[in-house]
């Protein structure tokens, strides 16, 4: 038994299903309170007036649709859990969306043992029950529309953009913006990350522009996300390589036998770019940051000024050994080359000055 019973609010237009839910249910009065009304109107009056645990609420409904209880519910209580009920739409794209958004759906008719089951898991906080309804997609809120067998229009808002979706019974028939129209539209806006919607019940489409099914306008949609994902991480990878290319090539006419490390890195010894020995060992070049950090951490603290006034430059001979540091940026950003003695510090600090724009262009 729960030390504080939790509310569970059923909405439907149907009074024999509240009604037959409120009798069946009431065996579980030690465990939650159950309230139960018949339109999304008076739903918004018991959310207002009571806290709610969870909302299990029909999708199509007249005057106030679950759709638009859901955006209510967002807005003002985010905490709250949401089951949608619903007699439409195939399971395979039930399925698909309890995997990636934040609703839970249970198909009408339902067995009264899975409903109760659903509560009891719910007023739990089991884990893997999807209820919280603070972060639903575009996609969620296209479901809803179709699964209601609504008319309405979608208004989709970015910063820079407006796009609308049309709903026709349920059916995706239109979709625009500025300067694109049908499915093409509406790949286009579910693309867009970010931005505010607004729901427009009742509104008819100016002409149909959409013949595909809607499960799979949403699938195909899906699926050109994660493959523009895909695309951005290679490009992503491909202007990393051509950066490395491009610092090789700069800092090949300095790469002599006596250089041995070549890194550019943070003050907390991130490495950015290396070449050198160790160039086949991430582990070995990451312990290399590490030293040089705590380097530049003592000389910070011994106060031993970088003698250059323009790139910064220090420069300590140890044994046989010669450290070359260059802070090379206001963002803390260094040049650091360990090389023997006899290394040619004169001309790496004029090849580094003439160079040193194009190195922070590529960093």
């Amino acid at each position: 038994m729960l030390s504080q019973k939790k509310r569970v609010l059923i909405v439907d237009d149907e009074e024999d299903l509240t009604w037959t839910l409120s009798k069946k249910l009431s065996r579980d009065s030690d465990q939650f309170e159950l309230i139960c009304v018949n339109s999304g109107r008076e739903a918004i009056e018991v959310l207002n007036q009571l806290p709610i645990h969870l909302v299990i609420t029909d999708v199509r409904m007249p005057e106030v649709s679950g759709l638009d209880l859901l955006v209510q519910i967002k807005k003002h209580y985010p905490s709250t859990k949401v089951v949608i009920m619903t007699g439409y739409g195939s399971s395979e794209m039930r399925r698909e969306a309890t995997e990636r958004g934040c609703f839970h759906y249970i198909e009408k008719p339902f067995d009264l043992n899975e409903m109760r089951e659903l509560i009891l898991d719910a007023i739990r906080d089991r884990q893997g029950f999807r209820g919280n309804v603070s972060d639903f997609q575009l996609s969620d809120i296209i479901q809803l529309n179709c699964l209601g067998g609504l008319t309405s229009a979608l208004q989709v808002k970015t910063e820079a953009e407006e796009g609308w979706i049309y709903f026709l019974e349920g059916n995706v028939v239109h979709a625009e913006t500025e300067v694109l129209e049908g499915e093409n539209a509406f790949y286009y806006i579910m693309s867009w990350q970010g931005g505010e919607f607004s729901v427009y019940r009742n509104r008819k489409p100016p002409r149909q522009t959409i013949a595909q099914g809607w499960q799979s306008l949403l699938l195909e949609s899906l699926r050109r996300v994660d493959e523009q994902s895909h695309l951005v991480k290679q490009e992503v990878e491909q202007k990393k390589q051509f950066r490395v290319l491009k610092l090789q090539q700069i800092f090949e006419p300095i790469l002599s036998d006596n250089v041995e490390h070549l890194l550019i890195h943070s003050f907390s010894g991130f490495t950015i770019f290396y070449q050198g020995r160790f160039r086949e060992n991430a582990d070995q070049i990451s312990e290399l940051g590490h030293q040089l950090s705590h380097l530049l951490e003592q000389m910070t603290a011994d106060k031993l000024s970088f003698a250059d006034d323009f790139l910064k430059i220090a420069e300590i001979h140890y044994r046989n050994r010669v450290l070359f540091v260059a802070r090379i940026s206001r963002e803390d950003t260094y040049l650091t080359i360990v090389g023997r003695k006899g290394v040619n510090l004169r001309a790496i600090r004029q090849h580094l000055k003439e160079n040193l724009s194009e190195i922070l262009a590529l960093l």
